[in-house]
């Protein structure tokens, strides 16, 4: 809706307006508007340094503040570098040094007494900067940045960085194929002085995407995170939602997850990369189905009474968590999307419904017939599961929509599992495969053909099956595995050496991580699916040793 010209003359450009007499301002269309305001500005930067474009868009509302051109006039104004303060050295080592030198002046930097957490945080602002979010493998790199620093702390002291360096390595080399710092992304953004937003920061910022403005969406989320780094989540979260696609879904997460490292001064940093993946999105090739959450969602927020409610604590039992997993898997998107909502008005506990979701994510992996010739492409040959595979995808999304339900407000927690629900389904289908009748791992015929009991012998039968990238063998010794009781400690610790060693690409500390998570977080009766499932990438993965390791191992002494 426009605003009336004599609010705006009143509200906010008495002065400017005043200055040329001649003018009928009241009746003006916006365009004459613009013109004659313009001439009474010395210069677009003078009027921003008077009022502040976010003032100007909150007080006119977007779309005339579109009309004027206010929401990109200021652009080509915005200073050159976006700088970290202390942190700049370090950050721009991790730009400006070639691959090739980066990893002895890490192992410098740790002996001179730098943590891995600073050499994490550095890589992290490195990589927004340069990428803001708009980089294939840059923003897979950063979000495998917190993944590798958990990685980390699993391992014994002395080979503690090599999971870090390999994830830094691929950073720098990115981030030099890309031509150093000449490029960057992000620049500077300066909040609204005195932001006031008609629709509220969250509408304001979904309207800017709409309207592919990344300029002013930036501008409205630094607004946001003035308030709140938490306000900025949870606004940021209903634009994401609006799409289900896995990197639209993962991003926000992981940067979130990189703010206990980074810290929450760096908020906006790392939120905009989504902000302006989410503008990027807006310019694809749309369908009904990329589009139906848009219109989904708020259906069934609303027939669910979940709009006005606080999560409920009711404990589903594993008879219970088992069919509502298997609905999710088995139906259509909507479908599933409505089975997660009754339960979550019917006041069962989101960790639950959010367990639920994990479990049928869990089985397109254990499902998955592996890369078909049409989809194989170099590191990924005919029937390997690791990397962009639809299942490894579908976990990692599971666990970034119960993740956001985690942290976030009442009404995102609901939006996050039904969404979640609703992308299982979406992905059983959307790449093909006949999942639902595919019989997952392990198969009986490989359990029977495991005569050992002993924990060590079949750890060691596990390492030599991922050696020689025999998928179905690896799951099916870990299930027996975790059947028999052993400790799962030794498992993870065979996975982790190859999660750390192999490319993966682009995966492997993400998926990982997302394992540890979901197993930790699933009842003793069902989480040995997880490690099962993570067994089978692991062998798909293995054979394709990670760029940087070899040097890493050799200066660390590990």
């Amino acid at each position: 809706m426009l605003v009336p010209p004599e609010t705006i003359h009143k509200k906010l450009f008495r002065t400017q307006l005043d200055q040329a007499h001649s003018q009928d301002y009241h009746a003006m269309t916006p365009k004459k508007f613009s013109e004659a305001f313009m001439k009474t500005a010395q210069t677009r930067r003078e009027f921003l340094g008077e009022v502040g474009r976010g003032m100007v868009v909150a007080s006119v509302g977007y779309s005339l503040a579109s009309e004027l051109g206010l929401s990109t006039a200021f652009a080509a104004d915005t200073p050159e570098a976006l700088t970290f303060g202390d942190l700049e050295p370090l950050v721009c080592l991790m730009q400006e040094t070639p691959a090739n030198q980066l990893l002895p002046k890490l192992a410098g930097k740790l002996k001179g007494g730098t943590e891995l957490k600073q050499l994490v945080t550095a890589a992290a602002l490195a990589n927004a900067r340069t990428f803001g979010g708009e980089d294939y493998v840059g923003f897979h790199t950063m979000m495998a940045l917190s993944p590798a620093l958990h990685l980390s702390r699993e391992m014994p002291a002395a080979q503690q960085p090599l999971p870090v360096f390999k994830v830094l390595y691929r950073n720098t080399n990115r981030i030099q194929e890309k031509g150093g710092r000449k490029d960057e992304v992000l620049h500077p953004v300066t909040p609204p002085s005195s932001p006031r937003f008609p629709g509220g920061t969250m509408q304001t910022l979904r309207d800017a995407v709409h309207a592919k403005d990344a300029a002013l969406a930036e501008r409205v989320l630094a607004a946001s995170v003035q308030e709140s780094a938490d306000q900025a989540f949870n606004d940021l979260l209903h634009t994401v939602q609006e799409q289900t696609e896995v990197h639209r879904v993962v991003l926000p997460y992981r940067a979130w997850d990189l703010l206990d490292v980074v810290g929450r001064e760096h908020a906006h940093t790392l939120l905009r990369q989504s902000v302006r993946y989410c503008v990027k999105a807006e310019s694809w090739q749309r369908n009904a189905t990329m589009d139906e959450p848009r219109t989904l969602l708020p259906k069934l927020l609303e027939q669910h009474r979940l709009l006005d409610r606080k999560p409920g604590t009711r404990a589903g039992d594993d008879a219970w968590l088992d069919q509502l997993s298997q609905t999710i898997f088995k139906s259509t998107p909507a479908q599933a999307a409505e089975a997660a909502a009754a339960s979550l008005e019917e006041g069962f506990a989101p960790a639950d419904v959010g367990e639920a979701i994990s479990l049928a994510a869990n089985q397109l992996i254990l499902r998955d017939m592996g890369r078909t010739p049409r989809d194989e492409t170099f590191g990924k040959p005919i029937g390997s599961v690791h990397g962009d595979s639809i299942g490894v995808h579908a976990c990692d999304s599971a666990n970034a929509w119960r993740n956001m339900a985690r942290v976030a407000n009442a009404r995102n927690t609901f939006a996050c599992l039904i969404l979640g629900a609703y992308q299982v389904a979406l992905d059983r289908g959307n790449r093909g495969g006949d999942f639902l009748n595919w019989q997952p791992l392990p198969v009986k015929w490989q359990l029977d053909g495991i005569k050992t009991t002993e924990a060590e012998a079949l750890l060691r039968e596990a390492d030599e099956a991922i050696r020689q990238n025999l998928q179905s063998r690896a799951a099916a010794i870990v299930h027996r595995y975790g059947e028999l009781g052993h400790a799962s400690r030794p498992v993870f610790d065979l996975m982790l050496r190859y999660a750390v060693s192999e490319d993966g690409a682009l995966h492997a500390e993400k998926y990982y991580r997302t394992v540890s998570e979901e197993f930790a977080a699933t009842r003793p009766a069902y989480r040995w699916r997880q490690l099962t499932a993570l067994a089978r990438v692991t062998a798909s993965e293995f054979g394709r040793p990670a760029a940087g390791m070899a040097e890493a191992r050799e200066l660390l002494k590990a």
